[in-house]
C-alpha cells in the first residue's frame, strides 16, 4: 500500500501493521491462530468470520460495545468526527469524548474496524450484526434510515411525501430519498416542520423515539399517526407496522444513538468497613471458615470410606443420596453438592470404575490427610477457583429440561473460573477489611462483558437467565464457605492464593474493565444468533487493574502449573499463623459427652469418632457416647480396658463413672450372643435368655426355632438377624465357621489412581509469547511468498498462474538450474510446491545444498531448514532485486 493512502481492504490494512501490533491481533483474538494462517490475506478473511467476530465482540466491555454499535448505524465508511457526535449528542460529553480514543483504538487493535480516522469502516460480519432490522433490533433502539426504509416504496407514494412536507417534487426515486434525508439531517427545517406537529403526534414520536422503532397501526390509523406517515416521519415497515426513520430518531434524541453512554465502568460500592485499619477480623473470619470447609470435607470422605454411593447410570450422584450425604454433613443439599464437587474437582474422591460402580476416596486422599491443615486448604481453594465444575447448577435443569445432578456430567461451565478470579480481584480492589456490596460487584461485572452469557436457552432451562451473573453471585457465597473470604471481604491468605496486593487505604473505585472479565444481560436476542453465549475458560491475569477504560489491562495467560503452585504456598503460609494448633485431649463430662476444645490431632480424631459420635460442631465439637457408639468400638477390636485407657490417656478430666459404667455395661453383654451362618443361628449359654428372645413379638420377623437348648435357627441371613436383634436392644456378635468372633473393623476402599477432572475449555487456549512470535514469522513469509514481485526467467516468458500470483510453472532443467544459482549466490527464491497429500503451497526459501534429487533450504514461510523433492516443486521465480 502506497504511504499516506487508506487502505483499501482489511488485508491491506494488516499488511501496514507492525509485528507488535500484529502479536496483540493474535493475542486478542487466539481463535485467528486455529490453524496459523497462511498470509495476511487469509488471517483478515478468518477475522471476518461470523464466528470469530461475535467471539470478539463478547470480549468488549459495554462502552467499546456501545462505539461499534453507533459505528454500525452510522455512514460507511464514517470519519471519526461523526462518531463522537453520535455518542456524545448535540451538546457534547467530556467524559465520553476522553474515553471514545481509547474505545476506538481496542476496535481497530482487534480487527473490529479498520481505515483511517476520516474513514473508519467497520468489519462488514459486525456491521451485520449490529445494525438494526425488525427481526434484530439494536440496543441503541434506532430503526432503519430513510434510504433502507423507503426501498419497497413506489416512487409515486415517494413524491408525495416529498408535497406533504413541503418539499419539491424530483424527477426519480434516488434524488426524492436524498431530499428527505436532508430535511431530517437538517436542525432548523426539522425543527419547523415539528413546530407545525399536532401535540398528539409528537407524543406518538415520545413512544418510539427511544425504541422500540417499530409501532403498530390499523388500516384506519389516527390522525396523528396519518399525519406522521403523510410527512415521512413514520414509514411502512409492512401492512400493519411503521417505524420512525433512524435521521428522525436522532434529531429526536439530539444526536445520541444511546440513551445513557456508559464511558467509565461503575465503582465497586462498599458494603461495610470491618473495623478501620483491622484486616485481621476477616483473616480471623476466614480462617474459621477454612477449618470448618476442611472439617466438612473431610467428614464427607470419612462418611464414603468404605465406599461412597453408586454412580447412576446417566453419572452423578442420585438425589436421594445427596439427600443422605446432606443428613450425614448436618447441611443443605446445596451445600453438600458443593463440598462433594470441591472435593471432586482436587482429585480427592472419584468413580472407582468398577461394574457396579461406586464413588470412593483415591490414593490421593490418604496423601492430602497427612499435610498440615494449611496446605490441606490451600489445595481445595486452588482447585475450587480453577474448576470449571460448577456446584450451584445442581437440582437446576439444563436448556432440555433434564435434572442437573451432582458429579454429573453437564456441570462444566468454561467461564467459572475466570468469573470466580474476577469477583475476587473487585473484592481486592477495596480496602482490606472492607466487604462489598454484591449488586454493585454484578454490574461491574455486566459493564465489563455486556453480550457473555446473554443467550436464553429452552423453557425452563439454565440457559434462560445470565448464566455469568449467577456464577458471579455463586462465587461470593462459595469463597465464604470455603474461608477465601471472610465476613464478605477478600483475606490475606485469599489475596495470596490470587497473588492480588493489598489496595491502598481509601482506594474504594476498583479496576478498569476494558481487557477485564465479567457477564451481563446487555443486548440480550439483540444480534440474531445463539452464539453469544459462548464462554472462555481462561483465567485473568493477577494484579488490580488502573481505575479509568483508558488504562486497563490485556487479558492474561492463565496461571501455570510452577505458578499456581507458588500461589498456594503463598496461601497457606498466610493462613498457618491464623489456624489453632491441634489438641491432644478432650474434656469429658459427666452426661456422657467429651468436649474437643480444638481441632483434635488425627489419631485421637480418627478413634474417637468410633468410640463416640459428633453431637454438634464449631469452635468446640461435642460428641456424644451412646450404646450404639461404644458397641462400634467393641465390633473394631476395641477391648474395654482399651477404651478405659484411651479415655484416661487423652481426657484433661476425671472419666465420669456413668461412662465408665456404659463401657463396662457393654463389654459384659458384648458377645454373649454369637450369629453365624446356617442360614444362620443364635448360640447362647443362657438359656434364659434365648427363651425371652423367643417370646419377644418383635422376634417374629426374624422366624426363630430352637435346635437345642443353646441354639436358636434363622430364615434370615446373619447380618440381617444380628441387625434384627440389635434393634432389640441385645448385643450379639458375630461369629466365623471355627467359633471365632468377627472383628467388624473397616475397611478402606479406594479408587485406583485417578488424576482430577480436566476444566473444560472453550475455544483455543491463549498463545505464548514463543508461539505468537512464529505465527507473525509464518504470516509475514508466506505474505511475502504470496505477493512479492517475481523475475520471469530469461529462456521463457512468465507464465499465467505466475503473473496472477499462483504457483509458478518452469521445467525441470530451469527448476534445477535456477536453484543451483540460487545455492551459489545465497539468494532467496520463490516456488511453488505440491506435498505428499497433494496440497499446493507456495513459498519463499533460501537453498543452501542441491543433492540426490532433493534440495535444502531455509524456507521463510515456516521459519525452519527444510529439505524438498525437486520433482515436487512446479516451478521457481527469482525475487525481485529490490525485494532478494
Amino acid at each position: 500500500m502506497p504511504e499516506g493512502s487508506s487502505p483499501r481492504t482489511l488485508a491491506e490494512a494488516l499488511r501496514a501493521r507492525g509485528d507488535q501490533e500484529l502479536t496483540a491481533l493474535l493475542r486478542a483474538r487466539p481463535d485467528l491462530l486455529s490453524p496459523v494462517p497462511g498470509d495476511l490475506t487469509q488471517l483478515a478473511t478468518r477475522a471476518g468470520t461470523r464466528a470469530s467476530v461475535v467471539r470478539a465482540l463478547e470480549r468488549l466491555d459495554r462502552f467499546t460495545l456501545q462505539a461499534a454499535e453507533a459505528l454500525a448505524v452510522a455512514p460507511d465508511p464514517a470519519p471519526y468526527r461523526t462518531l463522537l457526535a453520535l455518542l456524545t449528542g448535540d451538546d457534547g460529553d467530556e467524559t465520553v469524548a476522553a474515553a471514545l480514543p481509547r474505545a476506538v483504538e481496542t476496535l481497530r487493535a482487534q480487527a473490529l474496524i479498520w481505515g483511517g480516522d476520516d474513514r473508519l469502516r467497520l468489519v462488514r460480519t459486525a456491521r451485520e450484526l449490529l445494525t438494526p432490522s425488525p427481526t434484530r433490533p439494536s440496543p441503541t433502539g434506532l430503526g432503519p434510515g430513510v434510504a433502507e426504509a423507503t426501498a419497497g416504496m413506489s416512487p409515486g407514494r415517494v413524491q408525495e411525501i416529498l408535497t406533504a412536507a413541503g418539499l419539491g417534487t424530483t424527477h426519480d426515486p434516488v434524488s426524492a430519498v436524498a431530499a428527505l434525508t436532508a430535511l431530517f439531517t437538517d436542525r432548523r427545517r426539522m425543527g419547523a416542520l415539528l413546530d407545525s406537529a399536532p401535540p398528539e403526534a409528537l407524543t406518538v414520536l415520545d413512544r418510539l423515539v427511544w425504541g422500540p422503532p417499530y409501532g403498530e397501526v390499523t388500516a384506519s390509523p389516527t390522525p396523528p399517526v396519518r399525519w406522521l406517515r403523510d410527512r415521512g416521519l413514520l414509514l411502512p415497515a409492512s401492512a400493519r407496522t411503521v417505524v420512525l426513520p433512524r435521521e428522525v430518531a436522532l434529531y429526536l434524541r439530539a444526536g445520541r444513538a444511546h440513551r445513557v453512554p456508559e464511558p467509565l465502568p461503575p465503582e465497586i460500592t462498599p458494603a461495610a468497613a470491618i473495623g478501620a485499619g483491622r484486616p485481621q477480623l476477616v483473616d480471623s473470619a476466614a480462617a474459621g471458615q477454612a477449618l470448618a470447609a476442611l472439617s466438612a470435607v473431610e467428614e464427607l470422605l470419612r462418611d464414603w470410606h468404605e465406599g461412597g454411593p453408586p454412580v447412576m447410570r446417566s453419572g452423578g450422584l442420585s438425589v436421594r443420596d445427596l439427600k443422605r450425604t446432606a443428613a450425614a454433613l448436618d447441611a443443605d443439599e446445596p451445600t453438600a453438592a458443593f463440598w462433594v464437587e470441591v472435593a471432586y474437582a482436587a482429585g480427592l474422591l472419584a468413580s472407582d470404575g468398577e461394574v457396579d460402580e461406586r464413588y470412593a476416596p483415591t490414593p490421593v486422599y490418604d496423601e492430602w490427610l497427612t499435610l498440615p491443615a494449611a496446605e490441606r486448604w490451600a489445595l481445595l481453594a486452588d482447585a475450587w477457583l480453577t474448576a470449571t465444575r460448577t456446584p450451584g447448577l445442581v437440582g437446576g435443569q439444563d436448556a432440555k429440561g433434564r435434572a442437573l445432578s451432582a458429579l454429573g456430567p453437564d456441570l462444566d461451565r468454561p467461564a467459572a473460573p475466570e468469573v470466580r478470579r474476577r469477583v475476587l480481584e473487585l473484592l481486592g480492589s477495596l480496602p482490606e477489611g472492607t466487604a462489598a456490596d454484591p449488586e454493585s460487584v454484578l454490574g461491574r461485572l455486566r459493564w465489563e462483558r455486556p453480550l457473555r452469557g446473554a443467550v436464553t436457552g429452552g423453557a425452563g432451562g439454565e440457559g434462560s437467565v445470565d448464566t455469568r451473573s449467577r456464577i458471579a453471585a455463586w462465587t461470593l457465597i462459595e469463597a465464604e464457605a470455603l474461608g477465601v473470604t471472610g465476613r464478605g471481604a477478600l483475606s490475606g491468605h485469599g489475596r495470596a492464593l490470587l497473588s492480588v496486593p493489598a489496595a491502598a487505604p481509601g482506594a474504594a473505585t476498583a479496576e478498569s474493565g476494558t481487557g477485564a472479565y465479567g457477564t451481563g444481560a446487555h443486548g440480550t436476542g439483540a444480534y440474531g444468533t445463539g452464539a453469544y453465549g459462548t464462554e472462555a475458560a481462561t483465567a485473568p491475569g493477577a494484579g488490580t487493574a488502573p481505575a479509568s477504560a483508558s488504562d486497563a489491562p490485556e487479558a492474561a495467560a492463565p496461571l501455570t502449573t510452577v505458578e499456581r503452585a507458588a500461589a498456594q504456598i503463598a496461601a497457606a503460609r498466610t493462613l498457618a499463623p491464623l489456624l489453632p494448633e491441634p489438641v491432644d485431649h478432650v474434656l469429658l463430662q459427666a452426661d456422657l459427652t467429651a468436649v474437643a476444645p480444638g481441632p483434635l490431632r488425627r489419631p485421637l480424631a480418627e478413634t474417637l469418632a468410633v468410640v463416640a459420635d459428633v453431637e454438634s460442631k464449631g469452635g468446640a465439637t461435642v460428641y456424644r457416647f451412646t450404646p450404639g457408639s461404644v458397641r462400634r468400638a467393641l465390633d473394631a477390636g476395641r477391648s474395654a480396658s482399651d477404651l478405659h485407657a484411651f479415655l484416661a490417656a487423652h481426657s484433661r478430666t476425671p472419666v465420669p463413672q456413668p461412662l465408665s459404667y456404659l463401657i463396662d455395661d457393654m463389654a459384659r453383654r458384648h458377645g454373649h450372643l454369637r450369629i453365624g451362618a446356617a442360614s444362620a443361628y443364635v448360640r447362647c449359654d443362657d438359656e434364659a435368655l434365648l427363651d425371652e428372645i423367643l417370646a419377644d413379638r418383635r422376634s417374629q420377623g426374624l422366624r426363630l426355632r430352637r435346635l437345642a437348648p443353646t441354639v436358636l435357627a434363622a430364615q434370615t441371613d446373619p447380618s440381617s438377624l444380628l441387625e434384627g436383634l440389635r434393634s432389640m436392644g441385645y448385643a450379639p456378635a458375630a461369629e466365623s465357621a471355627e467359633g471365632d468372633v468377627l472383628i467388624a473393623r473397616a475397611h478402606a476402599r479406594r479408587t485406583p489412581p485417578r488424576t482430577p477432572p480436566l476444566p473444560v475449555a472453550d475455544g483455543p487456549p491463549l498463545p505464548d509469547a514463543v508461539l505468537l512470535g512464529a505465527a507473525v514469522r509464518a504470516i509475514r513469509a508466506g505474505d511475502m511468498a504470496s505477493t512479492v514481485e517475481r523475475k520471469p526467467a530469461a529462456e521463457q516468458p512468465v507464465q499465467p498462474s505466475a503473473q496472477n500470483g499462483g504457483l509458478p510453472r518452469s521445467t525441470s532443467a530451469d527448476t534445477l538450474a535456477t536453484v543451483q544459482a540460487a545455492v551459489m549466490t545465497g539468494a532467496a527464491i520463490w516456488i511453488g510446491y505440491v506435498n505428499a497429500e497433494g496440497a499446493a503451497s507456495q513459498r519463499v526459501i533460501a537453498p543452501v545444498r542441491v543433492e540426490g534429487g532433493f534440495v535444502t533450504a531455509y524456507d521463510h514461510t515456516s521459519d525452519q531448514v527444510r529439505t524438498y523433492p525437486l520433482h515436487r516443486i512446479t516451478g521457481v521465480a527469482e525475487l525481485a532485486d529490490d525485494l532478494a
